[in-house]
């Protein structure tokens, strides 16, 4: 297989935001390793601290898996290969319906681990997991969504198509939504009749952990699901290793691409969700007061740290007169620990991340932007050493800035100006991203050629988060995708499959015959 060699620039973007510990002290908790039904500890003597984000406190330590350790875990997955994909459709479903339930009645406790390893606030961490769930639910439907095509193609002849699970598949997880991503990936793969190794960030694998403990107390049989961990060695792995065959990744554009572009080289199939810059349209003649509670949620939730977070504002014509509301809502936002019952968004992840913020913040002042609202320096009491900022919006920013190009997956808003419906058409489709989009207005025709014309995967009409339900698939686009299959949904069930196509003859002549045929076949 071809190799890719990695830039220092991925390496920096793949490897922990703090240093491999040689000794760990004994005293820590270490994050097991969930390989062929087992969980297991870990021989390598290089480890990482997950912290807090709210009280820089050590949670755990996380190990940077061994290169044995990484083969059996893809040699396990191999061998139950042989016998889970024989399963019938029935008992897997049986499988996923059990899950589902076990990860309901287990969500406080996922939603916990979460917060956390994460700092996303309670409620908002239960959303994950729920969202998560909506998809497992989904995939007890297998029966019906594998359905294939029959068709009596001439007299006495069928042609039908058959799908058939690729293998030992693979799922490489960010920080952002530790239940969600994972739940997008192995739950479908199994059910299908994969077999999965998945490693979740190594920022906050906790609530991967809970998921491979109910999937093992739902009867998942050893094998079927893998858990390991690790940063740019254990991604290598998954891109090199021959049993794996497809790839599914959720994450930044260095690490996507890298990993899009390793894994394919390698003869696997790969679909990659990357970055995004998500525009809301906010025309003047839309509903004010839910335009702007909408805005606010959708930009400053979850701290910002979402790949569909509402990070930027086109206002057109008159609307733009709502910025002092919209500030006065953003100032309300309440900032916290997520433990707390008032919080409205958390910490973000990482010192090296709230520094990023901050710095995207200041060179969008140096350029020329108003800082109207401005989080930067906040302490809150009792957690002085979180990783926090408050809601931040910058106007008149203009398309040249850092601000607007960059992705700054933190608690900013930076808001543009447009004369109308087709400027603002124009600065979307200018944009390298397109993973969603939202417009605000009363107008019926207004949407519609909005919807039409714009150039986005994703698109809300007074919605702001358009994420589907697991119905339908998650269908970002151009900068925000590499590979052409999308996640869960119909696409999740082609991404997981291969189709074989049978054509067979059963010659109602024959029901009776004793003499063999040695003419060639035609059609009649």
């Amino acid at each position: 297989m071809r190799r890719v060699t990695a830039s220092p620039a991925f390496k920096r973007a793949l490897s922990t935001s703090r240093p491999a510990l040689q000794a760990a002290q004994a005293s820590i908790p270490r994050t097991k390793l969930f390989i062929n039904g087992e969980f297991i500890d870990s021989k390598t003597n290089k480890w990482i601290e997950l912290r807090n984000p709210a009280t820089q406190e050590i949670v755990t330590l996380v190990p940077e898996a061994t290169p044995e350790e990484l083969k059996y875990a893809a040699d396990s997955a191999a061998e139950a290969f042989k016998t889970w994909k024989k399963t019938s459709i029935l008992h897997r479903q049986r499988k996923m319906l059990d899950l589902q339930l076990l990860i309901r009645d287990n969500m406080d406790r996922i939603a916990h681990s979460i917060t956390l390893e994460q700092g996303k606030t309670l409620a908002d961490a239960r959303g994950d997991v729920l969202r998560g769930l909506q998809v497992v639910e989904s995939a007890c439907a297998i029966p019906h969504m594998l359905l294939g095509d029959n068709l009596e193609v001439a007299t006495d002849m069928d042609t039908y198509t058959i799908r058939e699970p690729l293998g030992v598949v693979a799922g490489i997880t960010p920080f952002n939504f530790p239940a969600m991503i994972p739940l997008w990936m192995f739950p479908l793969a199994n059910v299908i009749g994969n077999t999965c190794v998945l490693k979740p960030s190594e920022k906050d694998p906790g609530a991967t952990m809970i998921l491979a403990e109910l999937a093992q107390k739902a009867g998942i049989p050893a094998g079927v699901l893998n858990i390991v961990h690790g940063a740019k060695d254990t991604v290598n792995f998954i891109c090199d290793n021959e049993h794996i065959k497809a790839i599914s990744f959720v994450g930044s554009d260095q690490a996507g691409h890298y990993i899009h572009e390793r894994g394919s080289r390698n003869g696997k199939r790969v679909q990659a969700n990357l970055g995004a810059k998500n525009h809301g349209i906010i025309m003047p003649d839309a509903n004010k007061n839910h335009t702007l509670n909408q805005l606010t949620g959708a930009a400053f939730g979850a701290a910002g740290q979402r790949c569909m977070a509402l990070s930027t504002v086109v206002f057109v014509g008159k609307a733009k007169e709502w910025l002092p509301e919209l500030v006065e809502r953003a100032q309300k936002l309440k900032v916290s620990s997520g433990f707390e019952a008032d919080a409205d968004l958390g910490p973000l992840i990482s010192p090296e991340s709230l520094k990023r913020v901050e710095r995207l913040i200041d060179s969008g002042v140096k350029e020329g932007a108003d800082l109207v609202l401005d989080g930067r320096g906040l302490k809150v009491q009792k957690y002085e050493k979180g990783n926090f900022i408050g809601p931040s919006i910058l106007t008149n920013v203009t398309t040249d800035m850092e601000c607007y190009r960059e992705e700054i997956f933190g608690p900013v808003l930076v808001c543009l100006n447009a004369d109308t419906l087709d400027e603002a058409i124009e600065i979307i489709n200018k944009n390298q991203y397109g993973n969603g989009t939202a417009i605000f207005t009363q107008s019926g025709a207004t949407a519609r050629k909005f919807a039409n014309e714009v150039d986005a995967g994703q698109v809300g009409i007074n919605v702001p988060i358009p994420v589907p339900l697991p119905m339908f698939s998650f269908t970002g686009s151009r900068g925000s995708i590499r590979g052409d299959v999308n996640f869960y949904g119909k696409s999740g069930i082609n991404f997981y499959t291969s189709t074989k196509t049978v054509t067979a003859l059963w010659r109602h002549e024959d029901a009776d015959a004793h003499v063999s045929a040695v003419n060639m076949p035609t059609m009649k």
